[in-house]
């Protein structure tokens, strides 16, 4: 009996002692949010300029050394692409049913690197926390205009599938449906332009190493020429848009 008392009051004496080293790597978790060295994203985004999916994006940010009004800040390094629509853009049936772009001559997709910084403006203080980062951001802008196609009726049941020329066919009842969308990258040109952006991006985490969430923001983006979209509309080179992009990714 007296064995089995000093065995029980040994493990009433180790417990605190095993409690304390349970809780230690509890605090050392806690501390490590603000350790990361980089976070790598990936995702989807859509715009004002855009359909629904307006096209993807992947991010890279690496800490540095030297926080920004006591904030820490990262390097920040994106790349978008995305296909800009002309806002007169609006598709219809034909008389097939299949859904075309009236006047639409050419597709403008664009490939976006930018170069900027992130700022942790709030910061988790538990998993199920939500971190607040702040964007700006600037970068070169690689326009793609690629022609549109169409199925156009020549003559009763001869279709042909050809690049859109608002001269040749100006019959819009002959327009049975668009081409393929790889169709006409052969015959693309290439706009130059620089881009801005300003966003906030709101990081939620089931695990501390993974991260899901959305990036608002604000893009402003000129081309040295005015890319033509639909020729009988107002073709401009500065776009301007809201977007919203969900993304995945992880920290290291």
């Amino acid at each position: 009996m007296k064995t089995c008392l000093q065995i029980l009051l040994a493990m009433l004496l180790a417990a605190p002692m095993g409690w304390s080293q349970k809780k230690a790597p509890q605090k050392n978790l806690e501390n490590e949010e603000e350790e990361y060295s980089s976070i790598t994203t990936y995702g989807v985004t859509t715009n004002t300029n855009s359909g629904l999916l307006g096209g993807f994006m992947f991010r890279h940010s690496t800490l540095l050394s030297k926080p920004l009004f006591g904030k820490s800040q990262y390097r920040y390094l994106g790349l978008e692409v995305v296909n800009v629509r002309h806002p007169k853009e609006l598709s219809q049936s034909s008389n097939t049913g299949a859904r075309f772009t009236p006047g639409k001559q050419n597709y403008l997709f664009v490939v976006r690197p930018q170069y900027g910084r992130e700022v942790v403006l709030s910061n988790r203080s538990e998993d199920e926390g939500i971190s607040i980062n702040g964007i700006l951001a600037v970068g070169a802008s690689l326009g793609i205009l690629k022609p549109y196609y169409i199925q156009y009726q020549v003559r009763p049941g001869v279709v042909r599938t050809e690049a859109y020329d608002p001269v040749k066919h100006t019959d819009a009842g002959n327009i049975l449906g668009s081409g393929s969308l790889l169709q006409g990258f052969g015959s693309a040109s290439i706009v130059p332009g620089v881009n801005a952006k300003m966003a906030f991006s709101f990081e939620l985490s089931a695990f501390r190493n993974s991260i899901t969430g959305v990036e608002v923001g604000f893009l402003a983006e000129m081309f040295a020429k005015t890319p033509v979209i639909i020729p009988s509309a107002d073709n401009q080179n500065l776009f301007s848009a809201g977007y919203v992009t969900l993304f995945f990714g992880n920290k290291k």
